[in-house]
């Protein structure tokens, strides 16, 4: 496998001009220090930083690099000096042109002996996803629960002990850009190619943080940086970072642990939301990204939630596998685990009927109520309005030998009335909620009329909440 690697040329004579010396010694290739890879996935895009050992002497020192059969940007390639910065000096630099993927940095130096230099690039086809793994005790009090982090390797490089940094969230690049080139954002589009790359690489890597120096010293503190969280205008990421460091091969994929050893206290509740859940009441975990949960250091990550109980006899039962979307701090975790056989979940309608019925008289634009008593219709009159009226019973029986938390949710379009003693509440404007418990081994009945006026009677659309026995 073709690898990136950096080849240090030393002349062994003084050098006339910043030219390559026809006589040089190739030196033993030195291998990386350290390598960080900073991953931001909607961008197929990760920043690498490596630091190398180099020996210098007085005078005019080419360094070659090369990447052939790896995906780097070649303009993204930066040199920089993490000591005796006063010292050395990049004269220019080469891009030969019978070797495509190759370039020299002319180097001149005041000095013999060792620095350290680090090189910075971007590249593409590396990746991430994350998992958590959650074990509910059998108590359903607070779970256990992990994170992992898998990092794919398509990039054609090998990156040996490699610290890896996350990008999570929304990076607004098109932003950016536009103010590095000091444009509308409808305008980054009609930019040149090779300018808005350019720009493009520039906005990423001023976003994704300028890593500590990484001298030979410096190794083990480089590699505890703190996790970032960042808003800056339409953006709002954060960088994460993996403890320790890992080597992950090309063509490869490495599962790292991100944090381990979390005990998070959750609640149960049932709920009944259609437009989320569908017509099922479903059962919950619900736990929040905050330090009372022992989390809410950071946000959390997109990934796959697998949700265990301990079964009470030495071993798990397998409940849900969930995607989840970017959990910032202090909001909840939810985690639907379906329909549970032992709560049953039935809406019973009791009756219905129309009252309040309005005609509009022929020939005018009059209206005339015609559901009393002794009132004469016109036959060629029409319907112009009218309430329907209905009663129903949202009846929950519980099995499970413990008290349940249920949250209701039902919506009615168009201009409705809510009558009950449930001390409702609005979810929306169109939209009731109702919280109740029931009790271990027993039913509950939750009796509402709904009256939706329809026609001539619909003065608004939305649902009015009002205090009324309902029989």
């Amino acid at each position: 496998m073709t690898r990136l690697t950096t080849l240090i040329l030393i002349s062994l004579t003084a050098l006339a001009t910043p030219g390559f010396a026809k006589n040089v010694d190739l030196s033993t290739v030195p291998g990386r220090q350290t390598v960080q890879l900073t991953i931001y996935n909607s961008e197929d895009l990760t920043l690498v930083r490596e630091t190398r050992l180099v020996t210098f002497k007085k005078g005019v020192n080419p360094l070659q690099f090369s990447w052939a059969n790896t995906l780097i940007d070649p303009t993204s390639v930066e040199l920089r000096f993490v000591d005796h910065a006063h010292e050395l000096d990049v004269l220019d630099t080469t891009y030969p042109h019978d070797k495509p993927q190759m370039l020299y940095w002319n180097v001149a130096s005041e000095f013999d002996g060792e620095a350290t230099i680090e090189i910075t690039y971007f590249t593409s086809g590396i990746t991430w996803s994350a998992d958590y793994v959650c074990i509910a005790n059998a108590g359903e009090t607070d779970m256990g629960f992990e994170s992992f982090v898998r990092v794919y390797n398509r990039s054609g490089e090998d990156y040996e002990d490699a610290q890896v940094r996350l990008v999570v969230g929304t990076i607004n690049l098109v932003e950016k850009i536009a103010q590095l080139a000091q444009v509308s954002m409808r305008d980054v589009d009609r930019m040149d190619a090779l300018q808005r790359n350019e720009l493009r690489m520039r906005a990423a890597k001023s976003m994704l943080g300028a890593a500590r120096a990484m001298s030979q010293d410096a190794v083990a503190p480089a590699m505890v940086e703190e996790k970032q969280i960042i808003k800056e205008g339409l953006s709002e990421y954060f960088i994460y970072t993996i403890e320790g460091t890992e080597t992950v091969p090309n063509g490869w994929s490495k599962r790292m642990r991100s944090f381990a050893g979390k005990t998070a206290p959750f609640k149960v509740e049932y709920r009944y939301r259609p437009q989320q859940y569908g017509e099922e009441l479903v059962r919950m975990y619900i736990l929040t990204n905050d330090e009372a949960s022992d989390l809410g250091t950071t946000p959390l990550p997109d990934g796959t939630v697998r949700v265990f109980r301990d079964n009470g006899q030495g071993g798990l039962s397998f409940l849900t596998s969930q995607q989840i979307k970017y959990i910032p701090i202090g909001d909840k975790i939810e985690l639907n685990l379906g329909q549970d056989p032992e709560v049953i979940f039935e809406l019973v309608k009791r009756r219905v009927y129309r009252d309040q019925v309005w005609m509009r008289l022929h020939g005018a634009n009059v209206f005339k109520r015609v559901d009393g008593p002794g009132v004469q219709i016109d036959p060629r009159s029409s319907v112009a309005g009218w309430s329907d009226h209905g009663v129903y019973a949202q009846r929950i029986r519980n099995y499970t030998g413990k008290p349940i938390q249920v949250e209701l949710r039902r919506t009615f379009p168009g201009h409705a009335v809510f009558n009950s003693r449930l001390n409702p509440k609005l979810h929306d404007y169109q939209t009731v909620q109702i919280d109740t418990g029931v009790g271990a081994m027993q039913t509950k009945e939750l009796v509402y009329e709904v009256v939706t006026h329809q026609g001539h009677n619909a003065k608004q659309n939305n649902v009015t909440l009002e205090d009324a026995d309902v029989r």
